[in-house]
């Protein structure tokens, strides 16, 4: 990957489009649940999403092999998609953008009424 590539983003875009010919060929069912997975893996994403394309590239995976074998989405992944999306992303306990911002956004202010109140 080039230095250009890695700016634009346009490595993520090929591999983006790439995920989406591979899920076309899935079953309506596993359509639906890969739709679902990549709205709620969304919150745990970098700034580029970088960092979520080998999550969707092992979830496609599973998806393809599960349906290959002929089983229900619901066998793969569960009834709870947001569960399975959080587990998958690194449990519970990991912090979605917003998260992260909320807490810099207040270390900020604590640091600056800090200086006020010194």
């Amino acid at each position: 990957m080039s230095f250009w590539e890695k700016v634009t983003g346009s490595d993520l875009s090929r591999e983006y489009q790439g995920f989406e010919a591979r899920a076309r060929v899935l079953p309506t069912e596993y359509q639906t649940a890969w739709e679902q997975i990549k709205i709620q893996l969304a919150p745990y994403g970098d700034f580029s999403g970088r960092n979520l394309m080998p999550i969707l590239d092992g979830v496609l995976g599973l998806l393809e092999e599960t349906a290959a074998d002929g089983q229900r989405v619901g066998e793969a992944v569960g009834d709870d998609i947001a569960g399975f999306c959080a587990a998958i992303a690194g449990e519970e306990g990991v912090k979605s953008f917003r998260e992260k911002w909320r807490e810099e956004l207040n270390d900020n202010v604590a640091r600056k009424l800090g200086r006020l109140g010194a």
